[in-house]
């Protein structure tokens, strides 16, 4: 019985959720009213048009102008041997020069060709800056050709100490090897009886061992403890005026039983009752219209502003 039950609440809580899919898988709808809605509704994703074509505009034929602009841009690479595809202009792909023809390097240049392959000329007024190059991003190294004069010249004292290299500290030790290579001596040679006796593993015993419990004399039993022991036995006391942990629970004494409440006690123990906000701000007259109100005549530019916006 109880098994039937189960099944039957699992199918509920899937009908449940089918039902819930079904709802989740409905396209949002637009939060818009008719004064806001800039044009006509259209989902997104779909081919629907947004204004539905009439049929007289089906049934009437194009014009010439539109005919043209509906042609195709025509295609000069068509009759020819070479055809780009697109793989070669789009983003990330091989390079769009192509290989020059036979025909095209064996015949002469043009004028126009000429003029179009020399350089640029440089202004009147401009003048080298040999530094400038030097220290440019991407240029040559700034490290320039010494003078036959500067390398035939004496070295200084000072040029000497500059150009000596840093020499390592008095305590340095280089680093040592890994692996430590023992002398051929030390590997002949036999240990001495201390170090025989030093490298014995630790001996443990496995018993019997003395039990935890042992009898105790009767002249232990007899004795009587000092005075010193006596003081040093003694449990350590409370100050002076120390009270213990009252109990959680403890007894109402009779006085207390038949003692009754005064009036102010009685007073201050009703609550107090506030009115809701509800009935607070309640007001039935908020939607009467005076009478003078009624009689009156509405001016132009109440009317003018009543009337909607057109979007």
């Amino acid at each position: 019985m109880a098994m039937t039950e189960t099944m039957g609440t699992f199918e509920n809580i899937r009908e449940k959720g089918r039902e819930r899919l079904m709802v989740l898988s409905q396209p949002r709808k637009p939060k818009r009213e008719w004064w806001t809605n800039p044009g006509p509704y259209a989902m997104w994703g779909t081919q629907d048009m947004l204004r539905p074509i009439p049929r007289s505009a089906l049934s009437v034929d194009a014009s010439g102008r539109l005919t043209e602009l509906s042609t195709p841009k025509r295609n000069f690479q068509k009759g020819r041997d070479i055809n780009r595809p697109l793989f070669y202009y789009s983003c990330g792909r091989a390079s769009v020069i192509l290989d020059v023809s036979t025909d095209a390097m064996s015949r002469e240049t043009t004028q126009q060709l000429l003029d179009l392959a020399k350089p640029k000329a440089l202004h009147q007024s401009y003048e080298d800056n040999g530094k400038q190059y030097l220290y440019s991003c991407g240029r040559s190294s700034p490290i320039w050709d010494v003078k036959k004069q500067a390398m035939l010249g004496p070295d200084r004292s000072l040029t000497t100490s500059l150009a000596t290299p840093k020499s390592t500290h008095k305590d340095f030790l280089a680093s040592r090897q890994i692996e430590t290579i023992i002398p051929p001596a030390a590997i002949t040679t036999n240990p001495s009886e201390r170090i025989q006796e030093l490298a014995l593993p630790k001996k443990r015993p496995q018993g019997p061992f003395r039990s935890p419990e042992w009898n105790i004399g009767a002249a232990a039993k007899n004795s009587a403890a000092t005075s010193r022991c006596l003081e040093l036995a003694r449990p350590k006391g409370v100050t002076e005026g120390y009270l213990p942990a009252r109990e959680v629970e403890w007894q109402v004494p009779r006085a207390a039983k038949r003692a009754s409440t005064t009036n102010r006690i009685h007073e201050l123990s009703k609550p107090i009752i506030r009115a809701s906000m509800d009935h607070v701000q309640f007001d039935p007259d908020a939607f009467i219209v005076k009478e003078t109100a009624l009689k009156g005549i509405v001016p132009r530019r109440v009317e003018e502003l009543a009337v909607p916006i057109q979007r």
